[in-house]
Order: C-alpha cells, then sequence, then structure tokens
C-alpha cells in the first residue's frame, strides 16, 4: 500500500487518524506541484487514451469500510475479500453484485492489511501489528499464524509468486528512508532481502515468476528486480518514476503490465514491463489502497478507497496474472 496512514511501524505509536494524518504528511513532504502538466503531457501524446474498458463505477458504497481499508483479493469462491468492514482487525467478504459482510474477525490486536490467496484456497494475510502473516482457513475460519518478522516494521502488502513463495513490503513511516523487503518460504521462514530503500508499499511478482516489482510511496519510484531458482533478488533497477502524489498496491495482468493505486491522485496507473506509462484510469475517490482482478472473465477490477471507505470497479482489456493462474490450476 503506497500512502498507508494505518501501516505505520511498529515504532509509531496513536489512533488510525493519527498515523493517517502521518503518511499524508510523509507523501506530501515529498510531493511536487506539476500534475496539470504531467496530465497535459499524457493528453497531447495520446498516451491516456479514453477506452469503455476502463470506466470506474462505484461496487460497495461509501464507509463499508474503515479509513484501513486494504487487501483486496478475488478468492477461489469468486468473491472479493477486504480488511477493515466494520472496524479495524476484520475482513469482509464481498459478493458478485457489491454485497459486503463479515468473513472473520482477527486476533486481539492484529490488523490486516495487504491480502492474497495461497494454491490451497486459504487467505494470507499481512498482519501489521504483530509482524506476522496470518492464514486464514476459508472453511473453517480459523486464524493461524504462517510467518513472523521479528525485525520488521510491519510487514505491508504481499506478493504471491507462482511457486507459492510469499514478498513482503515493509515500509517505515516514521523513517522515510528506512523500508524493507522480505521473502518468506513456503515453509513459513523470513528471509531479508533488503534495508534503507524508500517507503516500500506496493509489491508484485510478474506472471511468470521471474521479475519482482516494488514501489516506494514517498519517493515515487518503482522498481524491478530480477528472480533466480532460489526466490533471491538481483539486478535492481528503476522501472518508473513519478513526478507527484504517493503509490499503493499494485497487481499485474496476464501480460505482466502493473496496475498502480495512485494515492492522492485519484487514478489507477498502469505500465509495461519496459516502464512505459500505457494509462490511467480516473476513479472517483481521491485516495486508491489497492487493486485486485477478478470477475468472471478475470478481468474485472477492484479498487480499494480509502477517503471513501469504499470499493470501485472497472474492466480492463486483459485477466489479471493471479486469476488466470488459479482458474488453470498452476497455482
Amino acid at each position: 500500500m503506497p500512502p498507508q496512514p494505518r501501516a505505520a511501524s511498529a515504532r509509531c505509536s496513536g489512533t488510525l487518524p493519527a498515523l493517517i494524518a502521518l503518511e499524508d504528511a510523509v507523501i506530501a513532504a515529498h510531493a511536487t506541484l506539476v500534475r496539470t502538466a504531467t496530465l497535459l503531457c499524457l493528453t497531447l501524446s495520446g498516451i491516456a487514451l479514453a477506452s469503455s474498458d476502463f470506466i470506474a463505477r462505484d461496487h460497495v458504497a461509501d464507509g463499508t469500510f474503515t479509513q484501513g481499508i486494504e487487501g483486496p483479493a478475488t478468492g477461489p469462491d469468486g468473491a472479493l475479500y477486504v480488511v477493515n468492514i466494520g472496524k479495524d482487525g476484520t475482513i469482509g467478504r464481498v459478493d458478485e453484485r457489491g454485497n459486503a459482510k463479515l468473513f472473520v474477525t482477527l486476533p486481539e490486536g492484529s490488523i490486516g492489511n495487504g491480502i492474497r490467496f495461497g494454491s490451497d484456497g486459504s487467505l494470507l494475510v499481512a498482519d501489521y501489528p504483530r509482524h506476522n502473516i496470518l492464514r486464514v482457513d476459508p472453511t473453517t475460519r480459523a486464524v493461524s499464524v504462517f510467518a513472523h518478522l521479528p525485525d520488521a516494521h510491519q510487514p505491508n502488502d504481499i506478493a504471491l509468486a507462482p511457486n507459492g513463495t510469499l514478498y513482503a513490503s515493509d515500509p517505515d513511516w516514521a523513517k522515510p528512508d528506512n523500508g524493507q523487503l522480505w521473502r518468506i518460504d513456503r515453509d513459513g521462514s523470513v528471509h531479508l532481502l533488503e534495508r534503507a530503500m524508500g517507503t516500500t508499499n506496493g509489491i508484485e511478482v510478474s506472471p511468470d515468476g521471474r521479475h519482482l516489482y516494488v514501489n516506494e510511496s514517498a519517493q515515487r519510484n518503482v522498481w524491478a528486480y530480477d528472480i533466480d531458482d532460489a526466490g533471491a533478488l538481483s539486478n535492481k533497477r528503476l522501472l518508473i518514476r513519478f513526478d507527484d502524489h504517493g503509490m499503493d498496491g499494485m497487481r499485474s495482468d496476464v501480460d505482466g503490465n502493473l496496475y498502480i493505486a495512485r494515492y492522492g491522485a485519484g487514478v489507477v496507473a498502469v505500465v509495461s514491463p519496459s516502464g512505459t506509462l500505457l494509462r490511467e484510469v480516473p476513479l472517483k475517490g481521491r485516495k486508491p489502497t489497492n487493486v485486485a482482478f477478478g470477475g468472471a472473465d478475470g478481468r474485472q477490477v477492484f479498487v480499494t478507497l480509502q477517503d471513501r471507505g469504499a470499493v470501485e470497479t472497472f474492466q480492463a482489456d486483459r485477466p489479471g496474472r493471479e486469476y488466470g493462474l488459479q482458474h488453470t490450476g498452476n497455482r
């Protein structure tokens, strides 16, 4: 998640509104005032072309979720799962019509952020206050600890590679240049991959599992890495950098294009694997926190909005990479 006020460092204390204010201040301190010129250039160059496929509409009503709304992930049952419905420390289930109901309440002191689904259908949830990756059984709804990250500031967002390896972003909102990056293996063992990054937030793996993408909210960078057979990273390079606003969660479609929640900009940016900005999808809300693919054909994109406590949706022109993997039995 980009500007995630809720996912503050373990060393930070205070209420959720205070944490949100801290993250917003971090983003604002690094922002520049060139968005108007940038949008004009995109329009003139024809990059941000309008398409009937990319028109956002409401899916879940305002105020259904708290300002900690995050997570979105589509389960094997076709439903969308989103954290913090009604109050923090919960997970909601949203059906295809946008009806949201409480799915599970997490243990006392736990609050979810990013969600991904394992190959067995279980929910893997980043629990930032307790520095855990939780596992939620989809049938019994029992909650257990899959992995513990003792030296993390907070596990924020998570990405699941096709081979079952998890990667987690770990921002320190009190110290913007103190972000970390983790790998969690299939046995639950944890490995710190990198220190001294920016405010690491959105994270995603390419469809072939050979590349990892990590964004830094305050610094507005998106980094690309190569992944070897052991899950180690190499060849770090800058994929794209934005001139304004922050970034939050990311997802990839089947062709490797990244859909990036641009917190404060009110858009989802679509970026090619080579770092070209393909389009920006305007939203009703200004503070998108994350995105997920789903729907009958995998082309429906769901966007969580912090300022609305709601979910918006639009149709993409191709399905998401996790949707495809899930429904072809490759996971």
